[in-house]
C-alpha cells in the first residue's frame, strides 16, 4: 500500500514539475522582451551606482510628458558636467546600422529583424529634457548602453557604450556646465509621471 502511495505521489510531483516548466516556458516566450529589458536595466543600474554619489545624482525610470508626447527614460544622471539621458537596450546576436538610420537590423542566419534606432529614440528624450528643464541640448548627452554580448557594427559618434564602459564615458566629461544640480533634480522628480494609466497608454 505504501509503495502505491509513493508511486502516486512521485507521479503527481513529476507531472506537476513538467506542467510548471511548460507554463514557465510560455511566460518567458510571451514576456521575453520585457524580461530582457529588466535584466539589461539592472546591469546598467549596477554600473551607474559606481559613479561618485556626491556629484552625480541618478534618477531611474523617468516619465515626462512634453507637448502631448510621453517619454520614458531609463536613467537620467544630473551632474555639474552635464545631464546624461541613458537608454538601455538588451540586444542579442549581430546588430548593424548607424546613428542616422531609422531602424537597426539584427541578423539571425538568413533572417533579419528590425528595431527602432535607440540613438534616434534617445535624441527625442534629450529634446524633451531640454524643453522641460530649459537647458540647451548641448548640455544634455545622449548615451545608449548595451549590457549584453551582442556583436555590434554600428556607426556612431560615441553615443553607444557597454555597461562596463558607461561609467568611464560619463566621467570623461570634465567641463562644468551645470550650476543648479539640485534644482534640476527637483524639477525632474516633480514632473515624473506616476499615473499607471498614462504608462500603460505609452507602452501600447
Amino acid at each position: 500500500m505504501n509503495e502505491v502511495v509513493n508511486q502516486l505521489a512521485l507521479s503527481f510531483l513529476t507531472n506537476s514539475l513538467v506542467i510548471s516548466i511548460i507554463i514557465l516556458g510560455f511566460v518567458v516566450t510571451i514576456f521575453q522582451k520585457q524580461i530582457l529589458g529588466v535584466i539589461g536595466e539592472h546591469w546598467t543600474r549596477q554600473a551607474l551606482n559606481k559613479l561618485p554619489k556626491g556629484k552625480y545624482k541618478i534618477i531611474h525610470n523617468v516619465w515626462i510628458k512634453i507637448d502631448g508626447s510621453t517619454h520614458q527614460i531609463d536613467h537620467v544622471i544630473v551632474s555639474p558636467y552635464g545631464i546624461f539621458s541613458v537608454e538601455t537596450k538588451q540586444y542579442n546576436g549581430f546588430i548593424t546600422g548607424s546613428k542616422y538610420d531609422k531602424q537597426w537590423i539584427r541578423h539571425a542566419g538568413k533572417n533579419k529583424y528590425y528595431y527602432t534606432n535607440p540613438i534616434r529614440q534617445n535624441y527625442g528624450h534629450v529634446k524633451a529634457l531640454s524643453q522641460l528643464l530649459h537647458i540647451p541640448e548641448t548640455k544634455i548627452y545622449n548615451v545608449v548602453c548595451v549590457p549584453s554580448n551582442a556583436k555590434l557594427k554600428i556607426k556612431h559618434d560615441g553615443e553607444l557604450v557597454r555597461y562596463d564602459t558607461i561609467v568611464d564615458k560619463i566621467l570623461s566629461y570634465k567641463e562644468v556646465v551645470i550650476d543648479n544640480v539640485e534644482e534640476i533634480v527637483s524639477i525632474l522628480l516633480k514632473n515624473n509621471i506616476t499615473d499607471k494609466n498614462v504608462k500603460k497608454e505609452h507602452i501600447k
